[in-house]
């Protein structure tokens, strides 16, 4: 059984920044569910935190290419290497965003893993937004969070894209989206390109047990599979602290069962959460709940809790016994 590895990957670069004075949220959000005890409930090896360059978009404008973008390159070299010395000890990333340009470390390790092994490796991408945009069928690019399925499919510029001349990271029929909203504003352009895909809808109507085999199956052909999750795959209605909520996404307990379905092989390489904002959660109270979810969905990588046993109570001596030691 592999122990979880929990690393810390606290990077806001690739969103845009919520007004012109403040930083997204998101790269606080490992340490709000640390502090919920998450490693000790997983039983987890902390494998400590990657500090990422400064945010600053400075005078970034439209047309400049993807914000941040010497910033994420080298912040992805990184973390490729991070991720790649937990699966070589043998052990399970779990990496905590942060936002979804971490994708970039986790498919450059992944790739650089696939060479190895001499197989490809495949993509669970559980995310409310495809996250497809590239220059192909936008008029600009900027936040690399909105561009990062994208970007790890060989879309969009090199120093993204193509980290090391590695490009793509994973194929296109290698890449299992789920809990896209319906209205997506690229789903035509995925189901284009042969990307399996299951939006929420979907998700909840088959069942997210059933849905994280139909994954499993189609990524059967690769050496084995990371998975992504950010966590406004979540309806608002139960999951408001995230940066761009959208109504119509799952349950906590679908996402548990989703996890549980996708982890509980060992072709489930590793998997990374993000977008998770604390400072749309004050209380703490969405953080604790993240905590159990992701306790519950990890459960097949944890060690067998060993029964309790009952203090022995000595038993009462008899009349003669008590006689006899007098």
């Amino acid at each position: 059984m592999r122990r979880i590895a929990v690393l810390d990957a606290p990077s806001n670069l690739g969103l845009r920044p919520p007004t012109e004075t403040s930083v997204p949220g998101c790269a606080k959000a490992p340490g709000a569910l640390r502090d919920k005890h998450l490693l000790t409930r997983l039983d987890a090896r902390d494998a400590g935190c990657l500090t990422p360059p400064r945010y600053d978009p400075g005078d970034w404008r439209p047309g400049d290419g993807v914000a941040h973008a010497l910033q994420i390159h080298s912040y992805s070299v990184r973390l490729a290497e991070r991720i790649g010395a937990i699966v070589d000890a043998g052990e399970f990333p779990l990496v905590l965003g942060g936002d979804c340009s971490i994708l970039l470390g986790s498919a450059l390790a992944m790739r650089r893993l696939g060479e190895e092994v001499g197989g490809r490796i495949g993509l669970v991408f559980v995310d409310g937004h495809s996250d497809f945009r590239h220059p192909g069928n936008a008029p600009y690019v900027g936040a690399a969070a909105g561009e990062d399925l994208a970007l790890v499919t060989g879309r969009g510029q090199t120093e993204l894209a193509g980290i090391e001349g590695r490009r793509p990271y994973f194929r296109d029929t290698d890449v299992v989206v789920l809990g896209i909203r319906e209205h997506d504003e690229y789903r035509l352009d995925l189901q284009a390109a042969g990307f399996a895909t299951r939006p929420a809808t979907a998700v909840r109507a088959e069942g997210a047990r059933r849905t994280a085999q139909w994954a499993r199956e189609r990524l059967a052909d690769c050496a084995g599979y990371w998975v992504h999750i950010d966590v406004d795959v979540l309806d608002p209605a139960v999951m408001p602290a995230v940066d761009a909520p959208e109504p119509g996404g799952i349950a906590l307990t679908e996402l548990e069962l989703l996890l549980t379905g996708l982890v509980n092989t060992p072709d489930c390489l590793g998997m990374e959460l993000t977008v998770f904002d604390p400072d749309h959660d004050p209380d703490g109270r969405h953080a604790a709940e993240l905590v159990t979810t992701l306790v519950t969905g990890l459960a097949p990588l944890l060690p067998p809790k060993r029964p309790t046993r009952a203090p022995r109570v000595p038993s009462p001596r008899t009349a003669s016994e008590k006689r006899t030691a007098a």
